[in-house]
């Protein structure tokens, strides 16, 4: 692989215009094709095979009168205090709001809160419950805007209108505050290399590769239909991986200028020593984000596509483009030096001396570091898993306001009810065994009402609603949907009936539970495949093994703060975080795969410098010493940058795009520096040359792909003139 990468980069140095051409005329096209074919993306999360999306998918056909799927809407209607809305005039006010919100653009049915019988008991609170015809993706901004100016004719009778339930949520859209990460991964580029071009050259290619990334998804959206969060994964990863990656190419180009190599050369060797560092730790966060579509959530799989894709792009732009822009560049990428202070060859990196203190005092350090991700990951113990809803909201906006007069005048579980399906068509009482089916949901706990049957035209399929006692996040509801479908046999055998229950509250609990369910296997795919993959890379079983073990410590640190924050609350006004509740059932799952592919980056780049010393002759103690040396400094630029693009997305407006942002920064953050930059050298040290070992066995049949560019420097070293290494063309 190492020859081919130098072949390659050689290639690309010397035929510079026309590979700068061509990644210029695909950015184009993908540009043009997103602006004219995109489509709207969507915020409805589906899971196939589960209960609720087979109720759903039922209704559609047996009873779409019912809009099921559709987007809704709680509007709650206070009266000023010391009046009620059961009065002539506060009754005529409501009529009017209600009459408003039926001519809102796209509303099926309107609720009316009188008839509904929908009045708080104290007579103050109404709540009337909007029904689009159209999933809540397809409302615009001027819809979700028509159905809030309905307010104004309460609010000039003295009203206070509040709007909730997903009719009223925006989809996540990326600001100018994320793009604080990309001026401070700027900063530290220019720290690093001290040179405006050198650091300019990652920002730009990583730039182009997340335009094309970007482009595509947008492009793509016109003919599928797209979760709203899957450009912006898509975006975190690629600015980040695209930065890193060239980062790495580009100081080790510097390096070969350093020591005498012509540009082109130079490009070449960079292109198979560093580019072959690349493809693997590419691979690495490849396999992880792919690894998504087997959990059998399309929207997540829609996600790690994207992503990987993304991921795929910046490795090529890194291997092809990059060496296209050095061929520009040449020896400028070493001129306008910013003199940070003067440096000494004779005296010893910040890096050596860390490696050689860790070395010295490996077992201590060991039991601090092991002892600090122990505690903070304490608060992983208690981790509350779930789907945001109303109540996760900022406590100044319209749905959360909406949620606690619902929760105070009708009681929590009015904010999630629950739709029950009753499948009456093997029965030969249809009436009779809906009734039946209400009865007996009325009767088991934390049930604080069910409405009366409302059948379909065919006299087939009824609908009844089920409002609890808890809230749409609680376990108590959790343990009542788990009761009613226990139901759902006996019910059956005595009428003939079958009943499904759905809704938005429902489908959370069965998302929660698919993603609950899907963590060990999808774990132990990704792992296992990296597994191999780091074998081969490494030639080892110790340092694979080594690596897995240390991401399993970051993860469960990255629980833990995660937990401390969104959960609990702790640093919430110094982060921005506008409320604190479950943790987003999607987010582990996620956090383990991006994570994952991320720490083994840094493994492969870490490390990889580790065994080209020993590979090189040096024992294994030095090899420790002199890899961390030169790996230390890009690898600590590449972390900052990582955090610094991560927490830029810390201060976006959705809770959930915070919430990854937050965990990838903190997770890099204790993998990079706790992990890779302390616990690995000492474990290298306290191994020696155990760390290298590989059965012979295993050796014999494992390919030999040589990431440390072995062969390829001898092959070079023996043939002066590189006859049998000049690019193609």
């Amino acid at each position: 692989m190492a020859t081919f990468l130098y072949r390659l980069g050689r290639f690309a140095f010397r035929r510079r215009a026309l590979v700068v051409a061509v990644w210029a005329a695909l950015l184009l096209a993908l540009g043009l094709g997103a602006v004219t074919l995109s489509g709207q993306m969507s915020d409805s999360v589906t899971i196939p095979g589960t209960e609720s999306q087979r109720a759903i998918d039922q209704l559609a056909q047996k009873f779409p009168q019912a809009a099921a799927g559709g987007a809704t809407a709680r509007v709650a209607i206070a009266a000023p205090p010391g009046q009620t809305l059961t009065d002539s005039s506060g009754k005529a006010a409501v009529e009017r709001v209600v009459a408003q919100l039926k001519v809102a653009p796209k509303v099926l049915t309107v609720a009316d809160p009188y008839q509904a019988k929908a009045i708080s008991p104290d007579g103050r609170v109404a709540l009337a419950q909007v029904s689009y015809g159209v999933k809540a993706f397809d409302l615009t901004e001027s819809d979700r805007e028509a159905l809030k100016n309905s307010a104004k004719i309460g609010q000039q009778a003295g009203l206070e209108v509040e709007f909730g339930g997903d009719a009223v949520q925006a989809p996540p859209a990326t600001g100018a505050t994320e793009g604080l990460g990309v001026a401070v991964a700027a900063v530290v580029l220019i720290i690093t290399f001290g040179s405006l071009i050198a650091a300019g050259i990652p920002l730009l290619t990583a730039l182009i590769g997340v335009g094309i990334g970007m482009a595509g998804i947008l492009l793509t959206s016109g003919f599928l239909e797209l979760n709203s969060n899957t450009p912006i994964l898509a975006l975190m990863i690629g600015l980040a991986v695209g930065i890193d990656y060239a980062l790495f190419i580009v100081s080790r180009f510097r390096h070969e200028l350093s020591v005498g190599r012509e540009p082109e050369e130079a490009a070449g060797r960079a292109a198979g020593t560093a580019g072959s560092a690349v493809v693997f730790a590419g691979l690495t966060v490849i396999i992880a984000l792919a690894g998504l579509t087997v959990i059998g959530i399309p929207f997540l799989a829609q996600m790690g596509i994207a992503a990987a894709v993304t991921v795929a792009v910046s490795v090529l732009i890194a291997l092809t483009l990059l060496p296209a822009i050095l061929g520009f560049a040449g020896r400028k990428v070493q001129a306008g030096r910013i003199r940070i202070r003067r440096a000494n060859p004779a005296k010893a990196t910040h890096g050596e001396r860390w490696a050689r203190f860790v070395a010295r005092h490996r077992i201590p350090v060991l039991v601090a570091s092991l002892a600090g991700l122990a505690l903070i990951a304490l608060p992983a113990t208690g981790m509350q898993l779930g789907l945001p809803n109303d109540s996760t909201a900022a406590a100044d906006s319209t749905q959360h306001k909406a949620y606690d007069l619902v929760s105070s005048s009708f009681g929590e579980g009015a904010n999630g009810p629950l739709v029950v399906v009753v499948d009456t068509a093997g029965s030969t009482n249809p009436q009779g065994a809906a009734r039946q089916a209400a009865a007996e949901i009325s009767s088991l706990p934390d049930v604080a009402a069910v409405t009366p049957a409302r059948f379909n035209q065919a006299g087939d399929t009824a609908l009844l609603t089920v409002i609890p006692k808890s809230g749409p996040s609680s376990k108590q509801t959790e343990d009542l949907v788990s009761a009613i479908r226990a139901q759902a046999g006996d019910l059956e055998k005595n009428t003939g009936a079958g009943i499904a229950v759905t809704g938005q509250t429902a489908a959370n609990i069965d998302i929660s539970a698919k993603l609950s369910d899907a963590m060990l296997p999808y774990l132990g795919l990704i792992v296992g495949l990296a597994f191999i993959l780091l074998m081969l890379v490494f030639r080892s079983v110790v340092v694979p093994l080594k690596a897995t073990l240390g991401f399993l410590g970051s993860v469960v640190a990255t629980f833990g703060a995660v937990v401390a924050v969104f959960q609990w609350g702790w640093l919430n006004n110094l982060l921005g975080v506008a409320s604190t509740g479950p943790i987003m059932s999607m987010l582990p799952i996620l956090l383990i795969g991006v994570l994952f592919g991320l720490a083994m980056d840094y493994q492969v780049f870490l490390v990889t410098r580790m065994r080209e010393e020993h590979v090189h002759g040096a024992e294994p103690q030095e090899a420790m010493v002199a890899g961390f040396k030169h790996g230390a400094r890009v690898v600590v630029a590449a972390a900052l940058i990582m955090i610094s693009v991560f927490a830029g997305f810390v201060l976006a407006g959705s809770t959930l795009i915070q919430s990854i942002g937050f965990a990838l920064a903190f997770g890099v953050l204790v993998d990079a520096f706790v992990i890779r930059m302390t616990i690995v050298p000492a474990v290298m040290s306290l191994l020696g040359k155990s760390a290298w070992w590989l059965p012979k066995w295993l050796d014999r049949i494992l390919p030999n792909v040589d990431v440390e560019g072995e062969k390829l420097t001898k092959r070079l070293d023996s043939d002066p003139d590189k006859s049998e290494l000049q690019p193609v063309g």
